[in-house]
């Protein structure tokens, strides 16, 4: 990726980020009129670095998160001792004559704060993974894909404009932006040869449909009733259930307000 191609991943990690609390913080300082409005500004501006990066840098399909979160631990180098033998693979583990079972060798056992429980083989392998993962191209998208693709990072903007002309409580925001989901997931869906990270992209944005049930007015006229009525059962009769369940019903009305958390 190139340098400003980088930079635009890292401004819209940043939005991401600290939306909520942007939305949170203004909404307290300034009331709802502020908290309305830099919903909009965020949403725009992440539309904007969407559009640039799909547009003009040939992205394909955005991730969610944009960035890869570092897993640290499988970013640690292997042990000094474990470079040396990785050519010859001598001493690094011991194969049981009975169980077939792969131990590390005592030899190659690295420090106490580099140590991992799994074999050096499976290290290297999920190593390799990772990285094939990272420096796989996007897949390049046609006419359909683009158009598609651009649904989606268009449709929180189409959203907040259905509230501004019909209001909160009306249906007609709901309809459109459930509409826009799934035409562009269905546009999608026609891609072929996707790398995992796309796959995967997909499949997160299929099960985020959900979010519908948790989404006003469908939430307010029939999801709301049920879905606290169900905690309430599980926190009575399932033993255990109810550390859970009880305050996630406290919680679930405030959750439900933020529109980040929502329509994010």
């Amino acid at each position: 990726q190139s340098l400003p191609q980088q930079k635009l991943l890292t401004w819209l990690s940043v939005l991401e980020c600290v939306e909520v609390f942007a939305e949170m913080g203004t909404a307290r300082v300034w009331g709802e009129m502020g908290r309305w409005t830099i919903i909009v500004l965020i949403q725009l501006a992440k539309a904007i670095l969407r559009l640039l990066l799909l547009l003009w840098y040939k992205a394909g399909i955005q991730m969610s998160p944009p960035i890869v979160p570092l897993n640290r631990e499988q970013q640690q180098p292997l042990h000094p001792q474990d470079t040396e033998d990785n050519s010859s693979g001598k001493d690094q583990t011991y194969v049981g004559r009975r169980s077939s079972r792969v131990v590390r060798s005592l030899k190659s056992t690295p420090s106490l704060q580099s140590r991992h429980w799994g074999s050096p083989q499976q290290r290297e392998e999920s190593q390799s993974r990772r990285a094939e993962d990272m420096n796989q191209p996007p897949t390049p998208l046609g006419l359909q894909e683009t158009i598609a693709e651009s649904l989606y990072i268009t449709r929180p903007l189409l959203h907040l404009l259905s509230l501004g002309v019909w209001g909160q409580r009306s249906w007609k925001p709901w309809l459109l932006s459930a509409v826009l989901d799934i035409s562009s997931l269905s546009l999608l869906s026609d891609l072929k040869d996707l790398n995992r990270r796309e796959r995967a992209e997909l499949k997160r944005r299929t099960v985020l449909l959900l979010y519908y049930l948790l989404r006003s007015p469908f939430y307010d006229r029939y999801s709301e009733g049920r879905i606290l009525l169900l905690l309430r059962l599980l926190a009575d009769y399932v033993p255990g259930v109810g550390f859970v369940t009880r305050p996630l019903m406290d919680y679930l009305p405030a959750w439900q307000k933020i529109y980040f958390y929502n329509w994010g």
